[in-house]
């Protein structure tokens, strides 16, 4: 197959967009499908058509505090890329996203459109996350605008799928994990010296809002053994400065920084314990990519959150905003190590369902059935 891919955001793999996004694209190249790539940014590759990004104006400091850039629409440039292309998959409902499922829809050209942005994730700069008002706006918003054009969704989870039925989404929608890089394994190694005699936690993403990281770090603070604890907060983003003056009152502050994926990687395997605490989660790969490395984790009961249905025992969930109760959940952890190993055992054989090749064959079928016109639509 020839597959244009239309991306609002892809650059740094500092976000789980572009991490997903370069993974998909890599992965249909291995396959042998020919793959046209319109997005912002320069590339050597000669399919990708590269777009302009948006300027803010006064407010570009703070989209690139965020870490992305936005594509500006090039309707040239999409039209070329659409008419050479067998099935288009588009990813973001942003302007990019929205003048290419136009296009699509005018040329009868089959696309596949897919909800990666959780309404949440939009409302949380305004600080209105958890206004169901203004967050059932933004799903209307996103169905009129871009998704009622597109007849099929990629959903990452079941959570999502439920979430957009609710709100109104009658296409065929394909639950399809993001799936896990192969390189994440359940090897261990050992800690550094420095954090030998500690007990190592981790919690992975963006350090933004809606990840809800400083929980983690009051709960730190709160457990009777803060002072043989050590935290990593493996990311970056706008809530660097805040989260890193709160750590500085711990006994061992936390270990705050972006790494690259083998860095990471080592991290998760040397730690002894992963928590999760955002509030809005689409499917949250990172909180997968700890526990296929054999890492048990904490996770959020938040029911906006897909994360929480990771959790395999009563144990590893929280009562989300409550920073006791994950002080409490984490004490029982360092105290239970025996459980700890039993645990990680079901959560590498759980894991398995998210290894990449298993995603990328369904993706594959989506994209064959946009093209033949074939729904499969599933009952959520």
């Amino acid at each position: 197959m020839r597959i244009a891919v239309i991306a609002d955001v892809l650059g740094e793999e500092n976000n789980g967009t572009s991490i997903t996004v370069k993974r998909l694209i890599s992965n249909l190249k291995s396959r042998g499908h020919d793959v046209l790539i319109v997005a912002p940014g320069d590339s050597e590759d000669k399919n990708h058509f590269a777009v302009d990004k948006i300027d803010f104006k006064i407010f570009n400091e703070y989209v690139a505090k965020n870490g992305v850039v936005l594509a500006k629409p090039n309707h040239t440039l999409l039209r070329t890329a659409i008419e050479q292309s067998d099935v288009v998959h588009i990813l973001m409902p942003f302007s990019l996203g929205r003048a290419a499922v136009r296009i699509c829809y005018e040329l009868q050209k089959p696309m596949t459109t897919a909800f990666h942005v959780q309404p949440e994730n939009v409302s949380s700069h305004f600080g209105l996350q958890k206004s169901k008002v203004v967050n059932d706006y933004i799903y209307k918003n996103f169905l009129n605008g871009f998704y009622r054009f597109s007849q099929y969704i990629h959903c990452p989870t079941e959570f999502i799928a439920t979430q957009l039925r609710n709100h109104g989404y009658t296409q065929d929608l394909r639950i399809i994990s993001n799936g896990v890089d192969p390189a994440f394994t359940p090897d261990r190694l050992p800690k550094p010296d420095k954090y030998a005699d500690l007990f190592c936690i981790v919690s992975t993403g963006r350090l933004v809002k809606e990840k809800c990281q400083q929980e983690l770090l009051k709960a730190v603070a709160l457990s009777k053994y803060s002072d043989k604890i050590q935290v990593f907060l493996a990311g970056d983003g706008p809530q660097k400065k805040y989260l890193t003056r709160l750590g500085a009152k711990l006994k061992n502050p936390p270990v705050i920084a972006f790494h690259k994926k083998e860095e990471l990687i080592q991290i998760i395997q040397s730690s002894d314990l992963y928590v999760h605490c955002a509030y809005a989660e689409i499917e949250s790969i990172a909180c997968v990519e700890a526990i296929t490395c054999g890492l048990v984790p904490v996770i959020a009961d938040s029911e906006k959150s897909a994360a929480r249905f990771f959790a395999q025992f009563d144990e590893n969930l929280y009562r989300a905003g409550d920073c006791a109760d994950l002080a409490r959940k984490i004490d029982f952890m360092i105290e239970h190590p025996q459980l700890r190993e039993q645990q990680r055992a079901a959560y590498i054989e759980y894991a398995q369902r998210f290894r990449l090749e298993r995603c990328i064959d369904k993706m594959e079928e989506m994209f064959r059935d946009a093209i033949d016109s074939v729904h499969r639509r599933q009952i959520v």
